[in-house]
């Protein structure tokens, strides 16, 4: 249904740093840049090696602001172990704690997942939801 989602960032540098870092343990990669310091309408992608992106991050400085309550997105990973990364790393570079890795019982047995906020606001989730 969806080809890909964008964010409104404040700070393009901070955000790619940012995305660069926690997309790693989860096998996503940054797979385009158009990174012009100083100039307008910055951005990067982020999706599968070789593939398309799932994720725009879009240099917004003013008026930029996230989605408000209930909307976050959440990115597949491919192990519980990828999603403990997923949330330590988010930790180290900037991001919020907004729920611990563990399972979710209420979304399923399986269902194992971690949630950050980012730099900007944005709600982000990291899930394993598979039978181990």
């Amino acid at each position: 249904m969806l080809h890909h989602l964008s964010f409104g960032v404040a700070d393009i540098a901070r955000a790619a740093a940012f995305y660069d870092a926690v997309l790693v343990p989860l096998g996503y990669v940054r797979v385009w840049s158009d990174l012009r310091p100083g100039e307008a309408n910055q951005a990067v992608g982020y999706g599968v090696a070789g593939g398309g992106d799932g994720l725009a991050l879009k240099h917004r400085p003013a008026g930029q602001r996230p989605p408000g309550p209930g909307f976050h997105v959440a990115f597949a990973a491919p192990s519980r172990e990828a999603v403990d990364a997923f949330h330590l790393t988010a930790l180290q570079h900037g991001g919020r704690d907004n729920g611990g890795p563990g399972l979710r019982a209420h979304y399923g047995p399986h269902y194992y997942a971690a949630f950050v906020t980012d730099p900007d606001g944005h709600n982000i989730e990291a899930v394993f939801n598979t039978a181990v």
